[in-house]
């Protein structure tokens, strides 16, 4: 096995960065990429960029570079759904690119040259993630956060949900445009800017995968206020805790 990890924002990884065992550091197409071990397994840490197509070529670059064999994104997103608050995690049933939209050649949200509009993770690896982050979350949050960002955010217990995720190319920060997407695809729970094209990317080589947001705002007028604080305090050091805890449950 060898895990490729990613996620969109330097912020959002540079503590699991810290915990690759003799890194040996790559630099490749303006992205470096650092290849070692964690807990033992085999692994190749990136952060992809922000939006879809940067995170398709990180992705491609590992698949094709590194020969990963399976891949987490993680990182932050905005709620769609609620249910959902501040500190929350979601992990992905399924991806669908919110903004593609080829009509009347096929219908909105497909993919062109396929019958796909959602894309699914991989059974076992969202599974073992979800397993994973359940364990994290019986332990007292404050113990993984800190005291700092517990205070800042008022965070209540965290909850774990498992559901469609959504991706496109715009950070959302309106009531208007959330309430339009939530019209559209009211089964996504969370949107961000990169895990359907990564999707794609392992869809077409064939690359078991998952994806695992950490709900940073409730993507409305409050986001980009919400969104700055939360990669400063919190974004990192969940990454770290569910990608050291998933690396050790791979390699028993």
């Amino acid at each position: 096995m060898k895990l490729g990890i990613l996620a969109a924002m330097e912020e959002e990884i540079a503590m699991v960065m810290d915990e690759v065992e003799n890194p040996v550091k790559w630099e490749i197409a303006d992205r470096v990429f650092y290849e070692g071990k964690m807990n033992g397994v085999d692994c190749v840490v990136s952060f992809s960029k922000w939006g879809k197509v940067a995170a398709a070529i990180t992705a491609t670059l590992m698949a094709e570079h590194f020969h990963i064999s399976h891949l987490v994104f993680v990182g932050t997103a905005g709620a769609l759904s609620d249910e959902l608050n501040v500190g929350d995690i979601v992990v992905a049933k399924r991806l669908v690119q919110h903004d593609l939209d080829a009509r009347p050649i096929i219908p909105r949200f497909q993919i062109p040259l396929t019958d796909k509009v959602y894309l699914p993770t991989d059974e076992n690896l969202t599974n073992l993630a979800m397993r994973t982050i359940e364990g994290l979350l019986k332990r007292e949050f404050k113990e993984i956060v800190g005291e700092e960002a517990y205070r800042e955010f008022s965070f209540i217990r965290p909850t774990l949900v498992s559901g469609d995720v959504a991706s496109g190319d715009q950070f959302i920060s309106t009531d208007e445009k959330r309430q339009e997407l939530i019209a559209l695809l009211p089964e996504v729970k969370c949107v961000e800017m990169e895990g359907a094209a990564v999707a794609q990317v392992c869809a077409e080589f064939n690359l078991p995968f998952t994806v695992i947001r950490i709900i940073s705002d409730k993507a409305d007028h409050d986001a980009r206020v919400d969104f700055g604080k939360f990669i400063h305090f919190v974004a990192n050091v969940y990454s770290k805790s569910i990608i050291v805890e998933l690396t050790w449950k791979m390699a028993m």
